[in-house]
């Protein structure tokens, strides 16, 4: 069972996407299972209901991996990561938008970029704990997601109630571009009105990605959408996406997502940003 939906329009200037998702009784354990979860440039908060705490591995080499927790903060990314799906589990999260993370976890985007922290790092083991049992007493998952939704309302209460601010103003005026286009660095820097140094800052500081990373991550993001229709070729693909060449493309695709557009297609995985682990391994293989 798998549930989306928008939060409501007070929280959406922090929360971009709210999700449940619960295994069917047909679901069976797959030892060793792992995938590859390819970059979104956003944050994302988990708090898993059931099964083992989330594992991540370093490579296909790593057998041991590292145990993150039951809540976990997923910060912004440039490259994929690897992590174990041995167990169906049970869980509630949250995609952030940019500038979140102040308000909603006490610590700025560049702290947690590149990494999954455990929540009680930023909240503390005994408001954690106090948060991930009111969730899971809620009972049905429906009710989970509402009293997980509830506690990141009051969260952002207690921010703006204590004057915290929200996303600049100069970063916020580049994120429909870099979404949407290809736009010069240097153009958004001069527009921002501010010195290349402090938009830098700037930006990492609400994104944790530089300008140039999250410009990379959004344009990859624009070609695996237009990839999803087989009809569209990778040349097509790679000039409406804003890649120079096919071969710009490629090089990219390789860089961000572990694998080359060729292999990631002939997976089919069911979610774009989500491929076995053994299959993307088997196809790059085969191309050596």
């Amino acid at each position: 069972m798998q549930l989306t939906r928008l939060p409501p329009p007070h929280l959406q200037p922090f929360i971009k996407l709210l999700w449940a998702s619960s295994p069917d009784d047909a679901s069976i354990d797959r030892p060793g299972a792992r995938e590859h979860v390819l970059p979104t440039g956003g944050m994302h908060l988990v708090f898993r209901l059931s099964g083992p705490p989330l594992k991540l591995f370093g490579g296909a080499d790593d057998m041991r991996g590292q145990t993150c927790g039951y809540a976990i903060v997923g910060g912004a990314r440039a490259a994929s990561y690897m992590r174990d799906v041995s167990v169906a589990t049970r869980s509630v999260g949250a995609q952030l938008q940019p500038g979140a993370a102040r308000a909603l976890l006490g610590a700025p985007e560049d702290a947690l970029a590149s990494q999954h922290t455990p929540l009680d790092a930023l909240w503390g083991a005994r408001q954690t704990d106090a948060a991930l049992e009111q969730v899971h007493a809620a009972g049905g998952l429906e009710r989970q997601l509402a009293v997980f939704e509830a506690l990141l309302a009051r969260r952002v209460i207690d921010a703006l109630s204590a004057g915290l601010r929200g996303l600049h103003l100069a970063i916020a005026a580049t994120l429909g571009p870099l979404a949407h286009e290809n736009p010069s660095i240097a153009g958004l820097v001069t527009r921002s009105g501010y010195s290349h140094r402090r938009f830098i800052a700037l930006f990492r500081g609400a994104i944790g990605l530089s300008p140039k990373e999250y410009a990379r991550v959004m344009r990859f993001d624009r070609a695996l959408t237009l990839a999803g229709d087989p009809a569209q070729s990778w040349a097509e693909i790679a000039l409406t996406a804003g890649y120079s060449d096919q071969a710009h493309l490629s090089r990219e695709f390789s860089a961000l997502a572990g694998m080359s557009p060729q292999a990631w297609r002939r997976t089919g995985p069911a979610s774009p940003r989500h491929v076995p682990a053994d299959t993307a391994a088997g196809q790059i293989r085969s191309r050596r």
